[in-house]
């Protein structure tokens, strides 16, 4: 196979075809544009400024297109960045399907709707699995495509879902190591918490947030939808069911700053926040320290307050270990 974005070291230079993720027009100090650029394809991506743009270029260098990239992989801060040679759209008779270049979870669809069947079948207090089944199914084609996020963690085809099953598994062991943890509350938050983002966010290819998810936001937007399943299924949405149900999605990002409306104050929806966080958390340090040779510090990661982490070198740890 050819080597991908993230298979090439510092200072080596690439030459490959790629997708633009994102794309921002921004001024220097002299008051000159640039797009700030990041690419991307099964491997991951990178970044790197296109200087001197002109207004011809920000037409044709949009999400979702894919291009053909010329340059070096270098850093800038401590966080790698491309210094961009050459760059051109793909041709007709170039590999240019976005699709390829676009991740995709560790697990196939059906993989995934398999293993969240029985999460679903856990759900015994009814009013809860009649939203969520009704939900699942109005979103489910977007649901299971969607990623989780446009960047940092799950950014991926079939990324939500997947996000979703994992908290689920984690939850699962939660609910045995603990007593008095409603089971079916908790497993019916952890379906619906995300589900907003099928409306917050375009889809897996040059992923961008959509007008509605820019204005609203992910945790509003499923708390809407949930008030609408209660009308369309004649289920009164101040019941206290309802309520419980809405306060898990409402408060699963733990902080008013960080997005909720309200801090959780039931013990389901407090374990739902760290599961969300923790598998979160985990997925990015995963995906990072892939790319880190043994021994080594992963890039700074924005998202888990800007710190790099440490790659141990197994057979090193084997070796100390045996003399000790």
């Amino acid at each position: 196979m050819e080597k991908q974005i993230n298979d090439f070291q510092e200072g080596e230079r690439l030459a490959l075809f790629a997708l633009i993720k994102d794309a921002q027009v921004r001024t220097t100090k002299k008051g000159d544009n640039y797009l700030a650029l990041t690419f991307g394809d099964q491997s991951g991506e990178l970044s790197g400024n296109l200087w001197d743009v002109t207004d011809e270029q920000v037409q044709q260098f949009q999400p979702g297109k894919v291009i053909y990239l010329e340059g070096q992989r270098d850093s800038y801060q401590g966080r790698p960045q491309l210094n961009i040679n050459n760059i051109r759209l793909a041709t007709d008779d170039e590999p240019n399907q976005p699709e390829k270049y676009v991740e995709q979870a560790p697990e196939s669809e059906d993989d995934i709707k398999t293993a969240l069947r029985p999460f679903v079948m856990a759900i015994t207090e009814p009013t809860w699995r009649r939203i969520v089944n009704h939900l699942l199914a109005k979103h489910g084609e977007y649901f299971f495509k969607s990623p989780a996020a446009k960047t940092n963690h799950h950014a991926f085809t079939g990324g939500l879902a997947y996000h979703t099953l994992s908290i689920l598994r984690l939850a699962k062991s939660v609910v045995q190591q603990y007593s008095g943890i409603n089971e079916s509350l908790l497993y019916a938050g952890a379906l619906l918490h995300d589900l907003g983002k099928t409306v917050e966010l375009s889809g897996p290819v040059g992923t961008q947030y959509t007008t509605t998810g820019k204005l609203l936001g992910h945790i509003p937007l499923i708390d809407g939808e949930i008030c609408a399943t209660c009308e369309e299924l004649n289920i009164d949405y101040e019941s206290s069911e309802v309520v419980l149900l809405r306060h898990m999605v409402l408060s699963h990002h733990g902080l008013l700053e960080y997005g909720s409306p309200v801090r959780p104050e039931i013990m389901e929806a407090e374990i739902l926040h760290h599961l969300d966080e923790l598998d979160a958390s985990i997925m990015m340090m995963q995906t990072a320290l892939a790319k880190t040779k043994p021994g080594e510090f992963t890039d700074r990661i924005f998202a888990l307050d800007n710190r790099a982490f440490f790659n141990p070198d197994d057979d090193k740890y084997e070796e100390t270990t045996k003399n000790s």
